[in-house]
């Protein structure tokens, strides 16, 4: 049983417009990663001092995904944009600003808070307007994250090099009021009574099989995100600082770090192909695998080539993690709670990033290497993995859904 209003042309119109505001409003978490090696320099700092601005956006952006989310269930996706355009920009002028690492600090957590309207808040928004399709709208939603962060540091490269970081924060303050603020106001429509009532009937059935109530669920899943993203954010992280100790520079960090995420793009997209056909569970267990074993490859690889290999090997791994904890909520949980829903499961995986980003640093700053911190992002990625495998032999076999 589907509503009319699933899977139909404006659907995907919407779905397109989301896009391509998802590209302009994630670029805060990635920006802080390009500029690193110049923030270390400008201020003086240690790895680990130099990661906590990086830290700081992380948090802003889990707490946003949770607080923004409840916010688009309440209000209305439109409004919340427009209040988030405003902070965004409002944030990259105080980071223009600031004159320590403690300010640029306190300025991405105001940055990473508004970036998240660009993250779980459309992914809850636009599973709304899916049912059979679902899995592939919120993949390439996501996409949007890892698409940001692919070409926007390629756009600045120039920038960077001739007039500095703050320049390159003034030009993304301006594009996102331009671009954010008239594509919020096309997505004024709300979603009909009738695609609620089906998806609620779809979610109850589902959590009845699983034998969890949402709450619990919810941890459970929270848990698990905390665990794969800390592996994660250890190549997404430090890839830049990383080529920079290797003495292959900051461009060639960026390059490392676009193509990952491009890989990323392409990932997220067949898994959310995989996810119509398989389920959250099954495709979020078969990613987190896969990333594992990206992980484990970059031990042995610090010539150029290989690194190159590895990190375009992690993105098609990894991309495609995140997004699936969405669809699992969006599967098990009541329709109309699927912003805090998935806002919350998402905040715990940006705080697993933050985590991991900041204590990837630590590790570095105590053992002058960057292999205990692959070995540490290994041994949590493990506990994701039993969280998984515990969560599908609980479950039965999900159905997809077909039109009636």
């Amino acid at each position: 049983m589907t509503s009319t209003a699933h899977d139909s042309a404006y659907s995907w119109l919407r779905l397109g417009l989301t896009l391509g505001i998802a590209m302009v409003a994630n670029v805060g978490m990635w920006a802080i990663i390009v500029i690193m090696p110049a923030v270390e320099a400008e201020f003086g700092v240690s790895r680990a001092e130099a990661s906590l601005p990086y830290t700081l956006t992380m948090i802003g952006f889990a707490v946003g995904n949770f607080a923004v989310g409840r916010a688009v269930d309440v209000w209305g996706v439109t409004r919340v944009l427009l209040l988030c355009a405003f902070g965004i920009a409002a944030g990259y002028g105080l980071a223009m600003a600031s004159g320590s690492i403690l300010a640029l600090s306190m300025a991405q957590l105001i940055v990473g808070f508004g970036t998240s309207v660009g993250f779980g808040p459309l992914i809850a928004d636009i599973s709304h307007w899916f049912m059979k399709r679902r899995g592939i709208a919120v993949a390439i939603v996501a996409s949007g994250n890892y698409l940001s962060g692919a070409i926007w540091p390629i756009l600045l490269a120039g920038i960077l090099a001739e007039s500095g970081w703050r320049t390159a924060y003034a030009v993304l303050a301006i594009a996102t009021l331009v671009i954010v603020i008239p594509l919020a106001f096309a997505l004024r429509r709300q979603v009909p009574e009738s695609a609620h009532e089906v998806a609620e009937a779809a979610s109850v059935a589902n959590a009845h099989s699983s034998g969890l109530s949402p709450r619990a669920l919810a941890w459970l899943l929270g848990l698990a995100g905390v665990g794969c993203c800390v592996a994660m954010s250890m190549p997404q992280v430090h890839i830049v600082s990383y080529c920079v100790d290797l003495g292959y520079g900051p461009a060639v960090g960026a390059e490392m770090l676009s193509l990952m995420l491009l890989g990323g793009v392409g990932s997220r997209l067949v898994s959310g192909l995989l996810a119509d056909r398989l389920g959250g569970v099954r495709t979020l267990l078969l990613g987190s695998v896969l990333q594992a074993f990206a992980l484990v490859l970059y031990l042995p690889s610090d010539a150029l080539i290989s690194l190159y290999v590895v990190s375009l090997i992690f993105g098609l791994s990894q991309g495609g993690i995140v997004p699936s904890y969405a669809l699992i909520v969006r599967e098990y949980m009541p329709a109309r709670e699927a912003g805090a829903r998935v806002g919350f499961v998402l905040m715990a995986t940006i705080m697993g990033m933050a985590l991991g980003g900041w204590m990837s640093g630590w590790i570095y700053d105590v053992t002058g290497s960057y292999q205990a911190a692959f070995w540490n992002g290994i041994a949590w990625n493990g506990m994701n993995i039993a969280i998984m495998v515990w969560l599908l032999s609980r479950s039965r076999p999900r159905r997809v859904l077909q039109p009636a």
